[in-house]
């Protein structure tokens, strides 16, 4: 479905070709169907040029059998990088490519572009994976300024799966569909147009992900209505295609606690994915809550022993994490109206 996505903005934006940054597959070893229908989509629309990096998730030394694979099928349109050599794009345009070799090369592999010949006035454009900071530590960073020292019209990188422009001339598009909480925003790619040598890149960013990954901090106190924060929170449309995470904070009584429990519970079925984020939530003990387990017997001693844990300072904070959530269950547990 991305490749579709993909090939679509080329043709809304008048684009040939097509470059991805590595990790076109998340793994050394993608099923062969999946290649398979990988290739049979790039290949739909001979018109598109695709180009393909090695990044350090489908790098040449782990996932050598795949790059055999891809030789052996890949449709004329589908052009393999597994060697850092200048292609020619199009008359007067070349791609400088980077790929990595195996997982964690442990040095800048984008040295290799300060030397990589071109014809003389030819647009230099570098493809490249990697980290201008540390983000998978595949080793030595890529300086920001490699496009200056490799005279570069443009270096497209990938690696960080978030949009990121270094400078005006390097720039990480992401991917085209997210897979992780941390961008909070629908995947991209970009469109780059170069008028000629010199001239900035112009870019236009162009949604393709159908999924938002996204945080929804829940701040709570005491006396609030857990159930009316949560819906004030959550979007009234558009949940299909949300993977939500509510990361609750503060503090929350056990009747709150278990108010909370029911409301994800009714609420999580419309979301594409839906969890809660109890690590910042510290649960306030009460006497009242214990009363409303029971007044005496076996639950009331159980109930608590586990206040008791849960506040016992001289008990790991692992363990009375472990005790203040095993008696918000029980509250829960004990409180669930019949049905």
């Amino acid at each position: 479905m991305s490749i579709a996505r993909l090939a679509a903005a080329a043709r809304q934006h008048d684009a040939r070709d097509i470059l991805l940054a590595g990790d076109t597959f998340d793994t050394a070893t993608p099923s062969p169907g999946v290649v398979r229908q990988a290739l049979s989509a790039m290949g739909e629309d001979a018109s598109l040029q695709w180009w393909l990096l090695p990044g350090n998730h489908d790098n040449l030394r782990n996932a050598e059998p795949l790059w055999d694979q891809l030789r052996a099928a890949a449709p004329d349109n589908v052009h393999l990088l597994t060697h850092p050599e200048p292609q020619e794009m199009a008359p007067g345009v070349w791609l400088l490519p980077c790929p990595v070799p195996f997982r964690n090369p442990g040095r800048d592999l984008t040295e290799v572009l300060v030397q990589m010949p071109s014809p003389e006035g030819a647009l230099r454009i570098g493809l490249a994976h990697g980290g201008v900071t540390d983000f998978e530590d595949l080793g030595a960073h890529i300086p920001p300024d490699r496009d200056r020292t490799a005279r570069l019209e443009y270096l497209a990188l990938g690696d960080w799966h978030g949009r990121l422009a270094v400078g005006q001339r390097i720039h990480y598009s992401g991917a085209p569909e997210q897979d992780r909480f941390r961008h909070d925003r629908r995947g991209l790619c970009l469109a780059v147009t170069l008028d000629g040598p010199g001239a900035l890149p112009q870019i236009t960013e162009i949604e393709t992900g159908q999924f938002l990954w996204t945080d929804l901090p829940l701040p709570l106190q005491s006396g609030a209505d857990p159930m009316a924060a949560l819906t004030a929170l959550l979007p009234d449309a558009g949940r299909r295609d949300m993977l939500v995470r509510v990361q609750a904070s503060g503090w929350a009584s056990l009747a709150q606690r278990a108010a909370l429990d029911h409301a994800v519970a009714d609420a999580a079925p419309d979301f594409a994915h839906f969890e809660l984020d109890l690590a910042n939530l510290g649960t306030l003990h009460d006497v009242v809550d214990l009363d409303a387990i029971d007044q005496a017997g076996a639950l009331r001693q159980a109930a608590e022993t586990l206040m008791a844990e849960a506040q016992d300072e001289a008990l790991s904070a692992e363990d009375r994490a472990i005790a203040s959530e095993a008696l918000a269950r029980l509250y829960a547990y004990v409180t669930e109206p019949a049905a």
